[in-house]
């Protein structure tokens, strides 16, 4: 997630300072512009890196650096060259997502809703035992979930679980975090206070389920089929817990974005809801 770091430390201790804004830049944090002015508005980074929402799905990327320290890069020798760099098409992608940052005022819609979708999720915090933290700013939002509030347990089979459950109900969400237990949220910039609501309200669905299945208590009222179908999932999890692993060190592209190719195929057969 967002970690802000005091760049002035940095820069104290003759550090370079590289803000990335790959995901976080362009108006997402819905205060700022950039996040790196969550540090202070007077703070300058010496390198900020770009790319993804500059295209809005055109491949593009950029990096804005300081004169001094691109001098230095061009004077070690090392030589960059990169056949697509610059080209005219990029360009004129990149000042048209600016032109609709602007005019369709994303930075203010991405505050308004990030806020709005921040206050939804605390009430699913207060009604659900696995949400441990709901942490973020504007439309750059983390849901950390824990088997345990005390000893902070990461639920990382959990949160996998409810990422492919939530994309049967066509939502989009990845994992994030050393333990892949922080269901990161990141919409589209033009995400409105419905598309949160709905968001949330298929979230609500998929943990009432989960939980009544593992056991852990949840506000939410059952229903009279829930009985057969929390005894299926709960044998679906058991199996899920014992053949799935937590170690974050195991083969790093198997969970990209919180997947896991055995899990996924346990999932699909087990937990069909």
């Amino acid at each position: 997630m967002l970690i802000i770091v005091e760049g002035r430390y940095v820069h104290g201790a003759g550090g370079v300072f590289i803000a990335d804004e790959v995901q976080v830049g362009l108006g997402r944090v819905g205060k700022h512009f950039w996040s790196f002015q969550m540090d202070g508005e007077d703070f300058v980074p010496d390198i900020v890196t770009m790319g993804k929402p500059m295209g809005n799905g055109h491949p593009v990327a950029c990096v804005v650096t300081t004169k001094e320290i691109a001098e230095a890069f061009s004077s070690s020798g090392m030589e960059y060259f990169n056949t697509y760099g610059g080209n005219p098409v990029s360009c004129a992608v990149g000042l048209a997502v600016l032109d609709i940052i602007e005019n369709e005022d994303l930075q203010r819609n991405a505050m308004r809703v990030g806020n709005y979708l921040t206050e939804l999720l605390k009430k699913q915090k207060a009604k659900h035992t696995l949400i441990g933290d709901i942490r973020g700013v504007g439309l750059f939002i983390g849901i950390d979930l824990v088997k345990d509030h005390l000893k902070r347990t990461p639920a990382t089979a959990e949160a996998q679980h409810i990422i492919y459950k939530m994309k049967e109900k066509r939502v989009l969400l990845s994992a994030d975090g050393p333990h892949r237990n922080v269901l990161k949220i990141k919409p589209p910039m033009c995400f409105t206070e419905e598309d949160a609501k709905f968001m949330v309200d298929q979230l609500d669905g998929v943990l009432t389920v989960l939980e009544e299945a593992t056991g852990t208590k949840s506000e939410s009222v059952t229903s009279e089929n829930i009985p057969c179908k929390t005894k299926m999932l709960k044998e679906a999890h058991v199996e899920l817990l014992r053949d799935s692993t937590t170690d974050s060190r195991e083969n790093p592209s198997r969970k990209r974005n919180g997947m896991c190719a055995d899990t996924h195929s346990l999932l699909s057969k087990r937990l069909k809801t």
